[in-house]
């Protein structure tokens, strides 16, 4: 099953549920998506209230981004709790981001549990395990699948390997495909160097060359370098125009562009480049 999902910003922001008093810098940040944890940034002990407290972060009315909460796995009683509570929120998030995902049961779970009239949040998957990486098509196949993240540090915790662009370039790259083939989006996993700005601007590069749609962050600064990496130039979109112009000149064989040749495929990605910029300028 391929998905038509509502596409998401670049920059994702990531904020602990039981910091209230970040709970306004990381709505008005300029991330297009942020996001309330209840999961790993919360321990045990505090989880509920966490859960209490992170209701406050869906109270604007007219918020400025889309806001989503990370809910703890549902393979532990805190993910139980925690749908329990959501189902009871009196403002309720945009997305909900199911950690641990391992299976499309997981995904429908959550729906079963959320939806209801007149409410059907986006439902993205955190892949972050060996085991999901050997079930990604099944997962990909969750009709109520918005997207995926991946899940770097507990991926790498899980195969003791390092948090390295090449240690990772596997999991990345099999994310992609399988996302791809699904026709949902994917986000890129955090740059966890807070204060090296040199080295989140690369791997915002090198993701977007791979393929992501955009980049999760752990602080308001990173926002605007994600979206400049992941946010199409004015000669990208140029050029892209100007391959869909002599495509079109052309009748749809091959051709030449500024000395480059081109053909089907560099049709369909200036196409989709250009339809993209459209639909979000």
């Amino acid at each position: 099953m391929t998905h038509t999902s509502r596409r998401p910003g670049r920059a994702w922001i990531i904020t602990p549920g039981l910091r209230t008093d970040r709970f306004e810098a990381a709505r008005t940040c300029g991330a297009s998506v942020a996001v309330v944890d209840i999961e790993d940034s919360v321990a045990l002990h505090d989880k509920q209230s966490a859960r209490t407290a992170s209701e406050a972060f869906f109270t604007p009315a007219d918020p400025p981004c889309t806001l989503g909460i990370r809910m703890n796995g549902l393979t532990t009683l805190d993910g139980i709790k925690d749908l329990v509570a959501l189902a009871a929120y009196t403002a309720r998030p945009d997305l909900i981001v199911v950690p641990k995902v391992e299976a499309a049961r997981d995904v429908e779970l959550v729906a079963a549990a959320l939806d209801a009239d007149g409410y059907t949040p986006d439902i993205w998957a955190l892949v972050e395990s060996p085991r999901a990486f050997d079930h990604l098509p099944e997962i990909m196949r969750a009709p109520r699948l918005g997207g995926v993240i991946f899940g770097s540090a507990d991926y790498a915790a899980s195969v003791r390997c390092g948090l390295g662009w090449d240690a990772l370039h596997y999991a990345r790259s099999a994310l992609i495909n399988a996302a791809t083939a699904a026709n949902i989006p994917a986000i890129d996993a955090p740059t966890w160097e807070i204060d090296d700005p040199d080295a989140l601007r690369r791997d915002a590069e090198r993701a977007k060359e791979l393929g992501f749609y955009g980049k999760g962050c752990v602080h308001p600064r990173h926002v605007q370098v994600i979206d400049d990496v992941f946010t199409p130039t004015a000669q990208e979109i140029a050029e892209a125009r100007a391959i869909v112009a002599a495509a079109d000149a052309s009748g749809g064989t091959v051709t030449t562009v500024d000395g480059h040749m081109r053909g089907t495929p560099f049709f369909n990605r200036a196409r989709a480049l250009v339809a993209d910029a459209d639909r979000t300028s």
